[in-house]
């Protein structure tokens, strides 16, 4: 399996992620404290960016605390586009948590 190439952080990242349904997102900060590690949210950020299936394994459903959208291996258009095609409404790079954020 792909979590094999994986530090134990990275697979329990992905493991996470793959728990966040369609049309829902979730923050890199809620990741690490659903890890037990609420300020290793970079290191969160840091694990998804070597995520080696990015659409497969969802990680364009996370997003910043602040609501922005944030970074993406295949550019943050086409993350935004994945979002929108999900049903999460994006804004000006922004998504609205209140309506949208998944909750471990």
């Amino acid at each position: 399996m792909f979590l094999d190439d994986m530090t134990e952080f990275q697979s329990s990242v992905i493991k996470l992620v793959l728990k966040v349904p369609r049309g829902k997102v979730t923050t890199y900060k809620e990741l690490a404290i659903a890890l037990g590690r609420p300020r290793a949210y970079r290191a969160v950020a840091n694990a998804l960016a070597k995520n080696p299936h990015p659409i497969k394994i969802p990680c364009h459903r996370i997003v910043r605390s602040d609501s922005e959208i944030g970074g993406y291996q295949l550019g943050t258009i086409r993350k935004a586009k994945l979002l929108v095609e999900e049903g999460v409404e994006v804004r000006n790079k922004k998504v609205d948590l209140a309506k949208y954020m998944f909750h471990f």
